[in-house]
């Protein structure tokens, strides 16, 4: 397994677990969608394994609903990994809020995943293009054509030209995978009043200052009941082989 440079892992990664995940109906009345059971065991434990398996060494948990289950259940280590926790405030923070108030427990570098999402993909090589490109900030891509919802944006040479979540265009033809990277100064780049993650890229994409990562495995994740029983299938089906 390939190492990134600094310090010989994989720099801090902010998961953000505070959504309230309201599209699970009952699953999610009485605990956080980061602790629906998904092929037997709760749906964290698959990301942070998968993590930790790729060279992660600190994890900072960014919760919300309910999200005083999920440190009771992993502790401050678990797989390996160091475990911190960033509590959403009395309103909620948004994907970008969140990520600011956890800044302080975060690398000048790091990684942004979301709670809801199994990514396969080589963490490594993510880190180590992303900085190879000089860049403050990255994306994964992958050419989704409108096969895993609507294609948002366009990618070029290692670099997102655009990037709009909530009006993509019809030259769209790649879907942000669901990983991302971040430095501390490339959030200075919209106002502190910002809450949304995505406005934030899209204002770095069109500085230029958006690193693409092209990868060509789909995601899987469990935001909805349909996409749970298809991620709960292929962890079930890899368990099977790996026996």
């Amino acid at each position: 397994m390939s190492r990134s440079k600094e310090g010989g892992g994989l720099p801090s990664v902010c998961i953000l677990a505070g959504g309230l995940g309201t599209r699970l109906g009952h699953l999610v009345k009485e605990q956080p969608k980061a602790l629906v059971e998904v092929a037997g065991e709760p749906f964290v434990y698959h990301q942070l394994r998968a993590l930790a398996d790729h060279g992660a060494r600190r994890i900072v948990l960014c919760v919300g609903y309910l999200g005083e289950q999920i440190r009771a259940l992993l502790g401050p280590r678990q797989f390996g990994l160091d475990v911190v926790y960033s509590f959403d405030g009395p309103s909620l923070d948004g994907t970008l809020g969140a990520i600011r108030r956890a800044a302080p427990l975060l690398e000048d570098r790091f990684l942004v995943l979301y709670g809801d999402t199994l990514l396969t993909i080589d963490y490594s090589a993510f880190v180590a293009g992303w900085w190879g490109s000089g860049l403050g900030a990255a994306m994964a891509v992958l050419k989704n054509e409108g096969r895993w919802g609507p294609s948002n944006v366009t990618y070029r040479d290692g670099h997102v030209g655009r990037y709009d979540k909530h009006r993509p265009t019809a030259d769209m033809q790649w879907i942000d995978y669901g990983l991302g990277g971040l430095t501390k100064a490339a959030m200075a780049t919209v106002p502190a009043t910002e809450k949304d993650l995505s406005a934030l890229q899209s204002e770095l994409a069109a500085r230029h200052e958006l690193y693409g990562f092209e990868v060509t495995e789909r995601f899987y994740e469990i935001g909805s009941p349909d996409a749970l029983r298809e991620t709960d299938a292929y962890l079930r089906s890899r368990t099977s082989q790996d026996g």
